[in-house]
């Protein structure tokens, strides 16, 4: 149900029919207590604009707009706000219709081809933390506009073409000629990568040998390709276990790797050069971009193909722009990488929409987000300083989970904490990340991560356990939708009203790429239903059969709405802890 939407449709129906049909509808829930649950605050700017009283405006509106049956009262308040009361009787409709719905009620946008580029680890390297944020934003994103009704494209745009596999396939070779299999040679890729590194730092011929590799590669050698191809195979792999451990949807049938667009880099430079867009400089093909000019109107330089011949990021992601939003049809692009980036994924949006590549209407969104770091406050490494892998990481979160499961409290065996842990660990420490402004930097810290207080993965997962426990006492099925539905108390109205707005944080969750406003939501939802369960009592003896029935069924939208919440992050919950 998005209850927003509905005001703002019977606000602009009001304001049309007095006559102000182009006027902005600013709507808005109230926070302040006594002032209703939403406030409209459009009387002002058209008040200024008529040069009117704005409580005299608020009243023409206040007197058209119908909420019938959906409002309680509405009130002019201060220099001309409307506080609109829902009504309770409307919540209550409201909350039977979101629990006989396999959707809560959640109604589908009109559907859009939207690409979503993220994870992107370097295939030469195994994933380390650097991966995580973009790894699980993106998933969690996409996660959302698969539930909204959108058609979601995932593009795992691996690094898997470079100078840099020239080096490696010449290692592997002679791994092989001693008759070892690249199932073994690699099977960890951090050691490899670090033995090629070292032999083509200090051994003798073996830098010309990597560069010859390169020449082969790039040309097509048959042995060369299906080196490489076992490479691939092997490191996607790798991924693959990652993938799993995190609980992240992308498969090997979403990699769309650098090499993809090999075919397509030279018609890229080609049809850049005919259209006037790119131009030879110092023996290199460049794109002067006046739109990002320095303070002293000297143009961006967007470099596109080397002076001798090469090919660059640049290159192929103006590539990757024409397959997506050409062959693909996207109508919306995201793309998941570190702010660093920025600049790059700004300049290729400009060249691209230069080259027609990107259509006026199509959308072209970077989500940059900031970086992992320590406690103290620089990037996350190890106590030696170097990088972390992002599987030993989540290992380490699965451990602590058990020992902190061991510690508590409670009559769980074994099996059952064997079964949570890995929920636990890797909920705490995807949440942790997730709960934080993409765009910020954020502090890596186990103990808050996995604490049972605050706005943490344990303390939703344990929201969400309370509400199945009081069905299991009740001795009733969790799919009992059956019960009526009176909202009275203030704090079942809270509750009701909260839960019916899980659309609102949706909808800006996938609009603005934030996972953090729909964890905010679910937190508070979280909080919410602790106070209403302390304070309005359930299957005590002498609560009336009316009030049992509308707060087991309001238990039961929380359930099913924080379960829905953490599944579109990527977290799973548990039935008992």
């Amino acid at each position: 149900m998005h209850i927003q939407q509905k005001l703002i449709s019977k606000f602009a129906e009001a304001l049309n029919s007095l006559g102000f049909a182009d006027a902005a509808v600013p709507l808005a829930k109230n926070t302040r207590a006594g002032f209703g649950d939403y406030q409209f605050n459009g009387a002002m700017g058209l008040a200024k604009k008529l040069k009117q009283n704005p409580r005299d405006i608020a009243q023409q509106i206040l007197g058209t707009v119908e909420l019938d049956g959906i409002a309680e009262k509405l009130e002019v308040a201060g220099p001309g706000f409307i506080n609109i009361f829902l009504s309770n009787k409307w919540l209550s409709e409201q909350t039977m219709l979101a629990l006989t719905d396999a959707r809560l009620n959640i109604q589908k946008k009109v559907e859009q081809t939207i690409v979503v580029d993220y994870s992107a680890p370097n295939l030469a390297k195994e994933m380390h933390v650097g991966h995580l944020r973009s790894t699980i934003i993106g998933d969690a994103v996409v996660k959302s506009l698969e539930f909204l009704g959108h058609k979601v494209i995932r593009q795992n745009h691996m690094g898997d073409w470079g100078t840099q596999f020239g080096m490696l396939l010449a290692h592997l070779q002679d791994k092989l000629a001693k008759n070892e299999v690249a199932e073994s040679a690699l099977s960890d890729l951090e050691d490899f990568y670090r033995e090629a590194k070292v032999r083509f730092d200090e051994e003798t011929g073996f830098a010309d040998k990597a560069r010859e590799y390169v020449v082969k590669l790039q040309g097509g050698d048959e042995q060369c390709l299906q080196l490489w191809q076992s490479f691939i195979d092997i490191s996607i792999a790798h991924s693959e276990d990652v993938y799993k451990k995190l609980n992240v949807s992308l498969t090997r049938d979403d990699v769309m790797g650098e090499s993809a667009y090999n075919h397509d880099l030279a018609n890229v430079i080609a049809d850049l050069k005919e259209k006037g867009i790119a131009q030879e400089d110092q023996g290199a093909q460049v794109v002067f971009l006046p739109e990002l000019a320095d303070k002293n109107g000297k143009p961006a330089v967007y470099i596109v193909q080397k002076s001798g011949g090469g090919y660059l990021y640049s290159t192929t992601d103006l590539a990757a722009v024409r397959h997506r939003s050409g062959y693909l049809g996207a109508d919306r692009t995201l793309i998941f990488t570190d702010a660093r980036q920025a600049l790059h994924f700004k300049q290729t949006e400009i060249v691209a929409r230069k080259a027609a590549y990107i259509k006026a209407e199509q959308e072209y969104q970077h989500c940059p987000f900031g970086m992992m770091l320590g406690k103290d406050n620089k990037p996350f490494k190890t106590r030696t300083g170097g990088t972390v892998k992002l599987v030993d990481l989540l290992d380490e979160a699965v451990e602590r989970a058990e020992k902190l499961l061991l510690n508590r409290e409670s009559s769980l065996s074994e099996i059952q904490i064997e079964s949570m842990k890995t929920k636990l660990g890797i909920g705490a420490v995807k949440y942790a990340d997730l709960s934080k402004n993409r765009t910020t930097d954020y502090v890596f810290d186990w103990d808050t991560m996995l604490s049972f207080e605050g706005n943490t993965a344990p303390y939703i997962q344990y929201a969400f356990t309370r509400t199945r426990s009081i069905f299991v006492k009740a001795g009733l099925d969790l799919n009992h939708t059956e019960f009526q539905v009176n909202i009275d108390h203030e704090l079942e109205k809270s509750l009701a009203l909260h839960a019916l707005q899980f659309q609102d944080a949706l909808e800006i969750m996938a609009k603005d790429a934030t996972p953090h406003v729909l964890c905010t939501y679910l937190y508070e939802l979280a909080a919410l239903f602790m106070r209403f369960y302390e304070a309005c009592p359930i299957l005590m003896a002498g609560v009336s059969e009316r009030d049992k029935e509308t707060r087991l069924q309001l238990c039961l939208l929380t359930n099913k709405t924080l379960g829905k919440g953490l599944t579109i992050l990527g977290i799973e919950t548990m039935d008992k802890m």
